[in-house]
C-alpha cells in the first residue's frame, strides 16, 4: 500500500500504479517454477530463513528517500522474486507437522491468521502512511521480514531435505517433472484452476488507491470524508476481513465431505458480489460487497487440501511452486489489465467486469467439477 500510495502521488495515474501493484505478483512467473524447487532440494526452514534476510535488505533499500521509480520496480520484482520460495517451503513444511484433517484445520488457522493481519495492517497502514510518510512505512516493513526470520529461528525445529536419495536435480528438471504431475491429472487440473480463479476478485486492489480517490472527492455519493490513504486501507482491509470469517466458517462448521461439494458455490460468491460496483454505490456498500467476496473466498482451503493429498510429499514445494507462479500471473496480470482499464473506464466499471468475468469462470469450473468431486477422498 505503501508503494502504490506513493507511486499515485507521484503520476496521479492509475495504470502506473497499479503496474506497481502488479510488480509484486508477476516475478512469481519466474521464480516459481524455478526457485520453488530449491524446497525440495534443501532443507526448507533454511530456505525461508535465507528469503526473510535479503529481503529484509532488500525492502530497507526501498525506504531510501528519492530512490529511482526504475530502481524501486526492480527492487519489487527481486522481493517478489524471493517469495516464491519462501511460501513454496512454507506450504510444503505445513503438511510434514500437521496430517489428515488437522491439515485443513491447521490451513484454516494459517489463512485467518495471515488475512487478519492484513486486515489490521492495512487498515492500520493507511493511518500510518498519513502520519509518517510511505519511506518510512517501507522501513518499518523491512523490520517485520527481520522478525519473521527470528520467529523461524526460535519456533521452527530444523528438519532434513525432502530428498531421500541425495539426488540434487537441475531446477529445470524438476520444474519439468513438477509440470507433469500438476497438470497430468484432470483433477489436479481442475483443482488448480480454482486457485487461479482469484485472479478476478484480487483485482480491485490493484486500483484501490485510484476507487478510494474518487470516493474521497464524492464522486460515488460517498457519505464519509476520510483521506485517500485511510479509504484505501479499508478498501484493501474489507476482502480480508471476509476471509478471515469465511475460513473460520468454513472450517468449523463444514464437515470434510461437504467441502468440496461446495466449492464450485463458494468460488461464485467469491466473484458475484463485485458486480454492485457497476451502480456506483457508496464507500459503506462497496465494503460490504467486498467482505462478501473474501467470505467465498474460503472454497481455497478444500481446494489446497486436496492438492495436497495428491502430491508426493517429496515434490511438494515444487507442484506448490508451480501452482503458485500461475496463481500470482494471473493475479498480476489481471491487477495490471485492470489498471489499463481504469484509467479509460474508471474503477468501478472495472471492477464489476472482473466479478462478471469471475462469476462466469467460476460456473463453468463447478460444472466441471460436478463429475469428479465424488471420487475424491472425504478427508479433503
Amino acid at each position: 500500500m505503501a508503494l502504490a500510495v506513493l507511486v499515485y502521488d507521484r503520476t496521479q495515474s492509475p495504470l502506473a500504479t497499479a503496474a506497481v501493484y502488479a510488480l509484486t505478483y508477476l516475478p512469481s512467473i519466474v521464480g516459481g517454477p524455478l526457485l520453488a524447487g530449491l524446497a525440495d532440494r534443501f532443507a526448507r526452514r533454511a530456505v525461508m530463513l535465507i528469503c526473510d534476510l535479503v529481503r529484509a535488505a532488500l525492502v530497507a533499500a526501498m525506504a531510501v528517500p528519492g530512490m529511482p521509480f526504475w530502481a524501486l520496480c526492480v527492487l519489487v520484482f527481486l522481493v517478489v522474486l524471493l517469495s516464491a520460495p519462501f511460501s513454496a517451503a512454507r506450504a510444503a513444511l505445513l503438511p510434514e507437522v500437521l496430517e489428515g484433517d488437522r491439515y485443513v484445520i491447521g490451513s484454516a488457522i494459517q489463512n485467518m491468521t495471515n488475512q487478519a493481519v492484513q486486515m489490521l495492517g492495512f487498515a492500520a497502514g493507511g493511518a500510518v502512511i498519513a502520519t509518517m510518510g510511505p519511506y518510512r512505512a517501507l522501513a518499518l516493513d523491512a523490520a517485520t521480514f527481520l522478525g519473521s526470520a527470528l520467529i523461524l529461528v526460535s519456533g521452527v525445529r530444523r528438519r532434513p531435505s525432502a530428498s531421500h536419495d541425495g539426488s540434487k536435480p537441475s531446477m529445470w528438471t524438476m520444474t519439468r517433472a513438477g509440470a507433469r504431475l500438476v497438470f497430468g491429472s484432470r483433477k489436479l487440473r481442475t483443482l488448480v484452476l480454482f486457485a487461479w480463479l482469484c485472479g478476478f476478485y484480487i483485482l480491485p486492489e490493484g486500483i484501490a488507491v485510484p476507487y478510494a480517490a474518487k470516493l474521497s472527492t464524492g464522486t460515488l455519493f460517498a457519505t464519509w470524508t476520510l483521506p485517500v490513504p485511510v479509504i484505501t486501507g479499508l478498501l484493501m482491509a474489507a476482502m480480508p476481513t471476509g476471509t478471515v470469517l469465511g475460513a473460520f466458517l468454513f472450517s468449523r462448521f463444514v464437515p470434510p465431505p461437504r467441502r468440496l461439494r461446495l466449492m464450485g458455490w463458494l468460488a461464485m460468491l467469491s466473484c458475484a458480489p463485485l458486480i454492485v460496483t457497476a451502480l456506483y454505490p457508496p464507500l459503506e456498500v462497496v465494503l460490504a460487497a467486498w467482505v462478501l467476496s473474501g467470505v467465498g473466498g474460503a472454497y481455497q482451503l478444500a481446494a489446497n487440501a486436496a492438492f495436497v493429498q495428491r502430491v508426493p510429499a517429496e515434490r511438494r514445494a515444487q507442484a506448490f511452486g508451480l501452482v503458485q507462479s500461475g496463481l500470482m500471473a494471473v493475479q498480476g496480470i489481471g491487477i495490471l489489465v485492470g489498471g489499463f482499464a481504469a484509467e479509460r473506464l474508471g474503477p468501478e466499471p472495472v471492477v464489476a467486469l472482473a466479478g462478471f468475468t469471475g462469476l462466469i469462470c467460476a460456473a463453468v469450473l463447478a460444472l466441471f467439477w460436478t463429475e469428479p468431486r465424488e471420487r475424491v477422498p472425504a478427508a479433503a
